[in-house]
C-alpha cells in the first residue's frame, strides 16, 4: 500500500526563522511560504534530492499546530506523509483494519494539490501518519 516518503513536517514557532535556517545555515533550495487555510497552517518546503521537509506554522490559534507547538514550543516532528496510489482504497483498507483516519474521513487537497488523510497518531506508536495521493 505504502509508496515512498514523501516528506517528513516539523512543526516550527517562527516559519521565517527556520526557512533562514535551512536556506542560509544548511545551503538547501527552499519554497515560497504557502498558506493551507484548509488546513490551519502555511508551510514551506525544504527540496532534498530524495524527498521534502514540510516546515508548517501555524495559520490562527485554532491550527493544530498551535496546539502541538503549546506542547513542544520549540517546535518538532509532527508528521510523516507516504504516497499511496489509490487514496480511498488505501482509507477503506486501513479502516477496515482498525486504523482510525481523522476528521470525516473524506480526502482534503494538500499543499501539493492532491488528496490527503490523516491517520490517527495513536495506532502508529505515537506517529502522525499523511497519506497522499500520487
Amino acid at each position: 500500500m505504502l509508496g515512498r516518503v514523501n516528506h517528513i513536517a516539523i512543526a516550527v514557532p517562527d516559519l521565517a526563522a527556520a526557512t533562514a535556517s535551512y536556506r542560509d545555515i544548511l545551503g538547501a533550495h527552499v519554497s515560497q511560504a504557502q498558506p493551507l487555510p484548509e488546513h490551519g497552517v502555511t508551510v514551506v518546503f525544504v527540496e532534498l534530492e530524495n524527498t521534502k521537509v514540510e516546515l508548517l506554522e501555524p495559520l490562527g490559534a485554532e491550527s493544530p499546530i498551535t496546539a502541538f507547538l503549546a506542547k513542544n514550543p520549540t517546535g518538532g516532528m509532527h508528521h510523516i506523509c507516504y504516497e499511496v496510489v489509490d487514496i480511498l482504497a488505501a482509507r477503506d483498507q486501513l479502516s477496515a483494519a482498525g486504523a482510525r483516519v481523522l476528521g470525516s474521513g473524506e480526502p482534503k487537497i494538500g499543499a501539493h494539490g492532491k488528496p490527503v488523510l490523516f491517520l490517527h497518531p495513536k495506532d502508529f506508536f505515537g506517529t502522525l501518519i499523511e497519506l497522499e495521493q500520487v
